[in-house]
Parts: structure tokens; C-alpha cells; sequence
């Protein structure tokens, strides 16, 4: 079982269902040890057993045990009207692409011999979390606001996990399961601050260049709310760069809801635009204060990037674009393929750049 490290101080923390959910020294986010680079010439897509999804890719993922449900290879299909390449999360075993950490995550839970884990989620992590953990057979609880869509609260219920409300801002909902795991109530699944779950993330990138016959987009736009799978991919790139898998990282550009921006912020200050008032339709990503800010901010300046903060409008508009097309997304997930549209204006793109969207999550998650 992989150990957990800390990559501010360098303090090591032995694998048990005990261990810390964050550095007892300084409270840094904690991260698991690399897997050696995989050596040789990967396999063309063609030739993979892909039926194991995105346990294809094992030899990168550092855990051992596997509960799936078959998640991973989801389709790359052509986006004409975007000029790009759309990668469909969205048809995922519970319709986002927080399966793919989920999968991860609780598979190092049960490795550990955990008997119940604790989320907070605003909707799609919740329920994926609670469905692996059905899977298997362990017990979660799942703090949400108050306010959660119903939808996702039934997705929460029917998989046997108990959905705790939590009145207040998304950091109250935070702040009420990090207490329950301070008090000996669980193990933190969070997919912000585990690290088991950036390792199911990080296939984004390894099963893209894999359908795209080992090479990288010149971008990739990503939503970004905790940044899970922002991070994930540029983990994912960076290591078949390392492994002369890939030539080359591809830029990561990402998108951040009006009102809910500390990253675009980082980069472009506060503007007092119409996008500056806070972006409610994209309820997915409305974090201010990302788990692992200072390591998103690295990976998008390592890689060339940037990150904006869209408003309500063009969200709403590209939405509906996305819809009359074919694709049938929730609205958060109508905000990267609007960034990319915003990121041609402003010249951060070339119109003929090779560019990969991920479409993130079910139109069916807000019934």
C-alpha cells in the first residue's frame, strides 16, 4: 500500500485508515507516492483491453485494490461547431467524471480496511463517493448544503449512503465534515484534499493520448471548482512526458464561475465586469477557497496556461448550443466549451489549435 507524503515539508505518513487526511505540520494537502515510470513503447489503442476502462492504465495507478464499475474510455468524439474535440465524461457509471476519482479512492479505502467514509460535495462527488461505496460495502456519509438538487440528493440516498444537510456557505459544508472526521466519525473521501483521488483523475490525460494514438492536444479546457480533474490531467501529462510517452505538455486553460474565482483572479485581478457578478448557474464549481490552490496555480504556469471566470450569459447561451447539438450536459459543464469560445477572442488560442474539451456531467444529474 502506498504511502502518503507531504510535498511542502517532506514528512511521510504511513498508509492505515488512520492516517492524517492532511500534514499535521503544516496542513498541506498530502499526496501518494509516484508509481516508477512505465518502461517501453505504450500499446496502440487498437490492441488495449479496454474493457477494464481506466484500469487499462494500472501500471500508473498507485493502488492496489480495484473497486469499479467499469468506468474510464469515455468517448472522443468531433465538436465541429467548437473546432474541437469533445471528451464525453458525462456517460460515466453516475454521469460525471468524479467516478474516476471515486473508483480510486475507495479502492484504497477498502485496501485500508475502512468501515465508513465521510464526503462534502455539492452534488456530483457525493454522489459518485456514495456509489463506489456501495460498491464496496462501505458505509459513507455525505454532507451537502442545504439547498443540494434533489436529484442528486436521491442518487446520495438510493446507494445507501446518508446525505447530512449542512446550512450555510459550501465552506460550512466542508468545514461540518472535516469536524465529523476530527471526531473519529469516518475516513475522509474528500475529492478535494485525498490524494487517492487525483490518481483516478489523472487517467483523463493517460486515456486521451491514448485514443488520440500517444500524443497531446495543444490545449485542454477544463472546469475548475476544487480543480480535481484540472490537476488530475496535468499529473497525467506530466507523467508521459517524463516517460517520452508524449512530446510535449499541452497548454491547460481553465474556467472558474463569476463570483467563485480565486485562480482567475490570480491570474487577471478582480474585473467589474458583467461577469462579475456571481455565476449561479454553474452551481459545480462554486468554490472559493480550493483545497490545492497553490498546486493548481503551479500546473497551469508550468504549462503556459490560463484561467478566466465566466458569467451567467454566455454559460446559459452555450448551454443551449450544447443541447440543440446532441449533448446533453448539466450547465457546469457549459462553461469550459464557453471559455473556449472566450479564450479564441482574446487571442490565447489560434483558431487552428488542436483543442480537447471535457464535457464533465449529466444534463441527467439535474432533473
Amino acid at each position: 500500500m502506498q504511502h502518503l507524503y507531504c510535498p511542502e515539508c517532506g514528512t511521510e505518513h504511513e498508509a492505515s485508515a488512520d492516517e492524517p487526511w492532511r500534514c499535521p505540520t503544516d496542513g498541506h494537502a498530502l499526496d501518494l507516492e509516484t508509481p516508477p515510470l512505465p518502461d517501453g513503447n505504450p500499446l496502440p489503442v487498437s490492441q488495449l483491453d479496454t474493457r477494464r476502462g481506466l484500469w487499462t492504465f494500472h501500471e500508473f495507478i498507485p493502488v492496489d485494490q480495484r473497486v469499479t464499475l467499469g468506468e474510464g474510455f469515455t468517448p472522443l468524439v468531433d465538436a465541429p461547431h467548437w473546432d474541437a474535440e469533445f471528451k464525453l465524461e458525462y456517460v460515466s457509471p453516475t454521469g460525471s467524471f468524479k467516478d474516476r476519482g471515486a473508483t480510486t479512492t475507495l479502492s484504497r479505502a477498502a485496501g485500508l480496511g475502512v468501515e465508513k467514509v465521510i464526503e462534502d460535495s455539492s452534488g456530483n462527488a457525493g454522489s459518485a463517493i456514495a456509489t463506489y461505496a456501495a460498491r464496496a460495502g462501505i458505509e459513507a456519509d455525505v454532507y451537502v448544503p442545504a439547498d443540494v438538487k434533489q436529484s442528486k440528493l436521491m442518487a446520495i440516498q438510493r446507494s445507501g449512503a446518508r446525505p447530512v444537510r449542512v446550512e450555510g456557505t459550501r465552506e460550512d459544508v466542508t468545514q461540518a465534515a472535516i469536524d465529523a472526521v476530527e471526531n473519529g466519525e469516518g475516513w475522509y473521501a474528500s475529492h478535494a484534499w485525498n490524494p487517492a483521488f487525483y490518481a483516478g483523475t489523472m487517467t483523463f490525460a493517460i486515456e486521451l493520448a491514448a485514443q488520440r494514438d500517444w500524443s497531446a492536444p495543444d490545449a485542454v479546457v477544463t472546469p475548475v471548482g476544487h480543480g480535481t480533474l484540472l490537476l488530475g490531467a496535468y499529473r497525467g501529462f506530466d507523467v508521459l512526458e517524463r516517460a517520452g510517452i508524449i512530446d510535449s505538455m499541452p497548454r491547460l486553460l481553465g474556467v472558474q464561475a463569476a463570483g467563485y474565482a480565486p485562480i482567475a483572479d490570480t491570474f487577471h485581478g478582480s474585473p467589474e465586469t458583467e461577469d462579475d457578478h456571481p455565476n449561479d448557474i454553474a452551481d459545480g464549481i462554486q468554490i472559493r477557497e480550493p483545497a490545492r490552490m497553490d498546486q493548481l496555480v503551479d500546473a497551469l504556469e508550468a504549462t503556459g496556461g490560463d484561467c478566466i471566470a465566466l458569467g451567467e450569459n454566455i454559460v446559459e447561451n452555450t448551454l443551449d448550443a450544447l443541447h440543440r447539438r446532441g449533448f446533453y450536459v448539466e450547465p457546469t459543464c457549459a462553461t469550459a466549451p464557453a471559455a473556449l469560445t472566450k479564450y479564441r477572442e482574446m487571442g490565447v488560442l489560434d483558431e487552428d489549435d488542436d483543442v480537447v474539451v471535457p464535457l464533465t456531467g449529466s444534463g441527467l444529474t439535474t432533473l
